[in-house]
């Protein structure tokens, strides 16, 4: 066959890029085609600074130089079908290619609910990761003025913070008491809200939405409280969905959350087959139970372990669950947090003990800049694993939170943190003498000895 690879990758996300790349640098002798749908593949993060801080679309595309030049083919169009007993695809095109091994990393699509009247009424939206799409849509908001945005997720309230900066007037409806109710324990989603609302947003919490009211053009929300909003247009974002009809077609075993069930080594029930990303079954790292979460840098880790086994196995490089990692800046506050926070720890049943402490990210605290910081570190009490944090601080919140993140995939115990040599700098970082994370553990350990 002409066209035949060593490695097919289906998608060109985060999933996909690096997939293709960690195959090509552990197999530098085989050929690896990168297939995608888009001819312009976009940043996922980077979607909601399209709407606002980004004053062109253009400025969240993945260049395809670090492909190319690793020596990745790209071909452009949508694998409508795979063999899995030929080892072939077909594309949309009509072009058949052959391969040895093939990974899914097909992501996954906005999920609209099949109940909500009205979604289809113009000038409602959903937000996909298709550049065209997000173009003619950013376009058409520029003329709206009053803007719903459904859910209280990190896409939704993204885009509704980087649309208040356009001066639009927007509301965001969330089901659950707070917005961001999944990734945060209450007290630091409420200081999520409170800055919020001091940037402009209206937010309506604890309510869900009945339906979209409208003849041929939305015009306003209904809620279940029965009170509506009115609105020129309506956002959802209500979720995403893995793509595995394809999968599913060439007979990859699926779960009941509707991934591509695969193993450590990012297996699928086929063993040429791999599945990375939004698309592969998820675990959580501390409980082990099934996950819904879809993170770039979850699925970037996975393309890695799918890379590095595809031709051999290696004992350490196998993925060991996901462990939720977030982070994201409204002005200069930013919010992260890792693991298990404290009200999933109580619903799991662990006993748990919990550290805060509050300080600043610079020191002395009369530096220019320097922003309140706040701390919350979960431990399980018997072992002092730790198992969570909440962050909470200035824009350096999100590397304080990936250290927590390393830490939790490395076991660590309050012990460990207490022990812990930072470097720290008065312009960067909290002083030594009160380090966030450690004093947080110092505060956990003083409950742990005091019952």
């Amino acid at each position: 066959m002409s066209n035949q690879y060593d490695v097919i990758v289906v998608g060109g996300g985060p999933s996909g890029i690096v997939a293709a790349l960690t195959a090509k640098t552990n197999n530098s002798d085989k050929s690896v085609l990168l297939v995608r749908q888009e001819k312009q593949a976009i940043v996922p993060c980077g979607i909601p600074y399209m709407f606002g801080s980004l004053d062109s679309t253009d400025k969240n595309v993945v260049a395809d130089g670090g492909l190319t030049a690793a020596g990745v083919t790209i071909k452009i169009g949508a694998v409508v079908e795979v063999n899995a007993e030929k080892k072939t695809c077909t594309l949309s095109t009509g072009e058949t290619c052959g391969y040895e091994k093939l990974v899914f990393a097909t992501g996954s699509s906005p999920s609209v609910p099949s109940w909500l009247k009205g979604s289809q009424l113009k000038n409602v939206y959903i937000v996909p990761k298709n550049k065209d799409y997000l173009d003619s849509m950013i376009k058409d908001l520029e003329q709206f003025k009053k803007i719903v945005v459904v859910g209280g997720g990190f896409i939704g309230v993204e885009v509704s913070d980087e649309l208040i900066k356009k001066g639009k007037n927007v509301t965001i409806v969330e089901q659950f008491p707070h917005l961001l109710a999944l990734a945060f324990d209450d007290e630091f989603s409420i200081m999520i809200e409170d800055v919020l609302k001091e940037r402009g947003l209206t937010i309506r919490c604890g309510v869900g939405v009945k339906e979209l009211v409208g003849q041929s053009q939305v015009q306003g929300v209904l809620l279940s409280d029965g009170s509506t909003l009115d609105a020129e247009a309506v956002i959802l974002s209500m979720g995403y969905k893995p793509n595995i009809d394809v999968a599913q077609k060439a007979g990859l075993e699926t779960t009941k959350l509707a991934f591509i069930r695969v193993d450590e080594y990012m297996r699928t029930s086929d063993p040429h087959i791999f599945a990375v990303g939004d698309c592969a079954e998820k675990r959580d790292f501390v409980t082990r139970k099934a996950s819904r979460l879809m993170l770039a840098s979850v699925a970037s880790a996975e393309a890695r372990v799918a890379g590095m086994n595809l031709y051999r196995l290696s004992v350490v490089k196998t993925f060991g669950g996901t462990i939720s990692i977030f982070s994201t800046a409204f002005g200069n506050h930013g919010f992260g947090s890792a693991g298990l926070i404290e009200k999933d720890a109580q619903k799991e049943g662990f006993d748990i003990v919990t550290g805060t402490f509050e300080g600043v990210d610079k020191h002395p605290g009369t530096l220019a800049g320097t922003h309140k910081q706040k701390v919350k570190l979960i431990f399980a009490r018997e072992s002092g694993i730790l198992l969570g944090a909440d962050v909470a601080g200035g824009l350096s919140t999100g590397e304080l939170t990936n250290v927590i993140g390393l830490a939790i995939q490395n076991k660590a115990t309050v012990n460990t943190l207490l022990t812990a040599q930072i470097g720290t700098h008065p312009l960067l970082t909290a002083p030594p003498t009160a380090y966030p994370i450690i004093k947080a553990a110092e505060a956990a350990l003083k409950k742990m000895h005091s019952m």
